[in-house]
């Protein structure tokens, strides 16, 4: 199971193993808060600017970034997610809570 959390929330003994998908490391957070850095997940940056901006909409922006996870370089780390997804893991965000939530789950998609 994959449980959405932003990175910034405290972590917690059942968050499992904690998962950070994102292209940009999150300003102020320690290495020590994420078990595995997936960067390959995440969306390109100008995908995910164009989304943040509003100038793209969600319906928009979800098929081009599940069509960003058909690249070879992210086959790998989506093995990697679905293996974690069979065990308990957090898939953590930088984003605000409803972006992050919308992006997670484009994502989760995936396993």
């Amino acid at each position: 199971m994959i449980a959405i959390k932003r990175i910034y929330e405290p972590a917690s003994t059942d968050d499992g193993t904690r998962v950070l998908i994102m292209r940009l490391w999150p300003r102020g957070i320690r290495k020590e808060r994420v078990d595995l850095w997936l960067k390959e997940l995440g969306p390109v940056v100008p995908l995910l600017r164009a989304f943040l901006d509003e100038k793209i909409t969600w319906a928009q922006y979800r098929p081009r970034y599940l069509k960003g996870l058909e690249r070879p370089e992210a086959q790998e780390p989506l093995a990697i997610v679905r293996a974690a997804a069979k065990k308990d893991a957090s898939r953590c965000s930088a984003d605000a809570p409803t972006r992050a939530t919308a992006i997670a789950r484009s994502s989760a998609r995936i396993c």
